[in-house]
């Protein structure tokens, strides 16, 4: 048994908080230990949110010792493009995963980074792996996201993406001639155990619905560049609604066709999809709108291809 006395320097603290300064063992984890009544303060078991008093005693069981995970890259240096006592925006680059996941534990993320700059944040959101994260962009896309820095931001925005009141847009490049200047995408998505990955279904079958609309920018000879803006956000939402079209983006490796008739595929480490604008209400009231330009290697493709 593991016994730990409050002291007055640590009085106020979050039991949970308190104990990932003490046990090597994530937040997550240590939230159901304390829900499972595991954990005791003064022989009585307590929330994860209770903020401790002096001479409280908290009892914590032996845990199974584990080697600590090691990640091997340094943390990024965020791109700030705007910031308030509530919020930020940040110009996410491609190849960085926004939290951890099966599989990638112990992969640096968005979140490492966010928390070694403001590490308060670890207490704002509904799960303590995605302190502040009221959306995300998959690994390999680019671009602009906002993260709440306060409990009210983060309602706020979530209660706006829920609503719709956030507006998102990209730039991305696709395989062959879209056959249509404008067009709306409205096909469900849903995820497909046997394929790993999401899928594209008619509004007859089962599925969360989706649209994405788009708008020609610029044709070339055997690939189409586009604006799209997304009225729900779904996973993959874009990768998977191009792709049933019969379209995928430049660089999607998951949702590629094997053969394209007289389409040769762009080598690309990436996905060439990104979020070049944002707009929403600050806490203020005020709505603002974010821009963020292609970045060079998907703009150099672009040339290319000219």
């Amino acid at each position: 048994m593991m016994i730990f006395k409050i002291s007055e320097n640590e009085k106020n603290e979050r039991l949970d908080i308190f104990l990932t300064t003490k046990i090597d063992r994530s937040r997550a984890h240590i939230q159901k230990l304390i829900k499972s009544g595991s954990v005791l303060v003064d022989g009585k078991t307590c929330k994860s949110n209770k903020h401790l008093e002096i001479g409280e005693i908290i009892e914590v069981p032996e845990l199974e010792k584990s080697l600590p995970l090691i990640k091997k890259e340094k943390t990024p240096i965020l791109h700030i493009v705007y910031e308030d006592d509530d919020l930020m925006v940040i110009n996410k680059p491609a190849g960085l995963l926004v939290h951890p996941s099966k599989g990638h534990t112990n992969e640096v993320s968005l979140i490492d980074s966010i928390l070694e700059r403001d590490q308060s944040i670890a207490e704002v959101g509904d799960e303590p792996e995605r302190p502040g994260i009221v959306h995300r962009l998959d690994k390999d896309v680019s671009g602009l996201m906002v993260i709440a820095k306060t409990q009210s931001a983060f309602e706020s925005l979530k209660t706006q993406f829920q609503n719709r009141f956030v507006k998102k847009e990209y730039l991305a490049l696709v395989y062959g001639a879209l056959t249509k200047d404008h067009d709306v995408i409205k096909f469900k998505i849903a995820r497909s155990h046997a394929r790993g990955r999401m899928v594209a279904r008619p509004e007859t079958q089962e599925g969360k619905d989706a649209i994405t609309e788009y708008d020609v920018l610029k044709r070339f000879k055997k690939h189409t560049y586009a604006r799209v803006t997304i009225h729900t956000g779904r996973t993959h939402q874009i990768r998977v609604h191009f792709r049933a079209i019969d379209h995928p983006l430049v660089g999607d490796r998951l949702y590629q066709k094997n053969k394209m008739k007289n389409i040769r595929q762009i080598e690309l480490d990436r996905i060439f999809l990104h979020s070049n604008k944002l707009s929403f209400k600050l806490m203020n009231g005020t709505k603002k709108t974010f821009e963020e330009p292609l970045p060079h290697e998907l703009e150099n493709i672009l040339i290319t291809l000219s």
